[in-house]
């Protein structure tokens, strides 16, 4: 790959690359550290850290919506710059937390400020870039959020190396920072004009009347469930089921970061439209199914060398799966979402991650280490169902997009007809007209 594919273009898409290198290197280190720092320098127990973070992660889910609504409003910039110092105030509290409520109240906090900076970013990305440009700078943002966490955990993992109290502080301390200056850095970006408000009695259409958008969300909501393999299920997997060493899920996951930090760009550059963005989802869920029936024979025995190729050869499909259906769903939801609205859409779009986040360790567990090798061949089957799903589900959203579209200047005709038709003391039935013109357009 030459060095134009890995760079962002100059402008408003480099200073958001930049701002997410940034604030994701803090988050590598923080992720790396996290589970030992709560329980050794808090003092959590295993149980309440579980518990709190689940407590956080819902709360960000339930106001996922309702933030993504006020980004709208208030413009995009000035929101995630908000909720990124958000972020970085959570992080920096918990260098003084020692109890369980105030961890509780931090990880909300952070866990907020973290979803809804995450989107208001999708919405000014949306809001700066061309339309036609948001999948490949999408692609580039998740290069730069990959490399992030790659550097961070680098660095988590020196803090590990040391093990001492000062160390989980500093790497805690770095993570605020990270927000904070990428909350800077964000600043840079051209402002977002926010949606106006819309007038007296005049209805708008939220993002879970729109029945389309649901539709994707929801199957990509089944996509995205590959996230928390890494990080819960294979480990248990690995140690639980085949004969492999431990080292080899720190080769996994090099391999993961590392192939979407070279090749997400270049993988996207097949996206133009929505059509092609529904192809890449099918493509990216047949791998990802596939990559889970390797798995599911990395566990059937043999020799250690041989479950570590099957496990390493079931990674790369599954990266290879990851990095198709990612750039397919990019562009899936932003070409569904109307104009003005990317801040609640995003946020509804990004909270399947959240979902996943709150409920993968937990399935994942109980499918794939409980049950074994079907457990495996279940979840291949549910990916490539919702990808294959995906395909129907974008059709139907085109088609309410083109219907919305041509409603639009007719219901405008209709408004300025019924204000040009009727005398000046009929006003009222002219308003009446305009009206039930407005309420039409809302509906379609």
């Amino acid at each position: 790959m030459n060095k134009q594919s890995l760079a962002p273009p100059a402008g408003p898409a480099r200073t958001l690359a930049l701002a997410q290198l940034i604030s994701r290197t803090g988050d590598g280190a923080y992720y790396v550290t996290a589970a030992l720092f709560f329980t050794q320098v808090v003092g959590l127990s295993a149980a309440q850290l579980g518990l709190g973070l689940t407590i956080a992660w819902t709360v960000a889910l339930a106001l996922s919506v309702p933030l993504g609504h006020v980004t709208d409003r208030r413009g995009a910039r000035g929101a995630a710059v908000f909720f990124f110092l958000c972020a970085s105030l959570a992080v920096g509290s918990y260098l003084l937390v020692r109890s369980f409520p105030l961890f509780v109240l931090a990880a909300c906090l952070y866990a907020v400020g973290q979803r809804a900076g995450s989107a208001a970013q999708q919405a000014l990305l949306a809001g700066v870039v061309p339309k036609e440009n948001l999948t490949k700078v999408r692609a580039v943002l998740q290069a730069s959020y990959n490399a992030g966490l790659s550097l961070g955990a680098a660095l988590g993992g020196v803090v590990l190396l040391f093990d001492t109290h000062g160390a989980y502080l500093a790497a805690f301390a770095l993570n605020s920072m990270a927000f904070a200056v990428g909350a800077a850095v964000l600043w840079r970006v051209p402002p977002v004009a926010p949606t106006p408000a819309p007038a007296a009695g005049e209805r708008t259409k939220s993002v879970f009347r729109d029945r389309p958008y649901v539709a994707v969300s929801l199957l990509n909501l089944v996509l995205v469930l590959h996230m928390p393999l890494i990080d819960v299920a294979l480990p248990l997997w690995i140690v639980g089921h085949t004969e492999a060493p431990k080292w080899v899920l720190s080769v996994m996951f090099v391999l993961n970061t590392l192939t979407v930090v070279v090749l997400q760009v270049r993988v996207a550059r097949g996206v133009s439209d929505l059509s092609s963005a529904a192809r890449y989802v099918v493509r990216g869920a047949l791998l990802l199914g596939a990559g889970c029936v390797v798995f599911a024979f990395s566990g059937s025995g043999g020799s250690a060398w041989s479950a570590v190729l099957l496990l390493v050869a079931a990674a790369g499909v599954q990266t290879v799966g990851e990095m198709l259906s990612m750039a397919g769903s990019w562009e899936i939801s932003f070409g569904l979402a109307p104009d003005g609205k990317h801040g609640q859409y995003q946020a509804f779009f990004g909270s399947g991650l959240t979902v996943a986040e709150i409920v993968g360790p937990l399935a994942l567990t109980g499918l794939l280490v409980y049950w074994g090798a079907p457990g495996w061949i279940l979840l291949g089957v549910l990916f490539v169902a919702a990808g294959l799903g995906m395909v129907p589900a974008v059709r139907w959203g085109e088609r309410t997009l083109a219907r919305r579209g041509a409603a639009a200047p007719e219901a405008a005709d209709t408004a300025d007809t019924a204000h040009a038709t009727y005398p000046a003391d009929t006003d009222d039935d002219a308003d009446e007209a305009a009206d039930a013109a407005d309420r039409q357009l809302t509906r379609d």
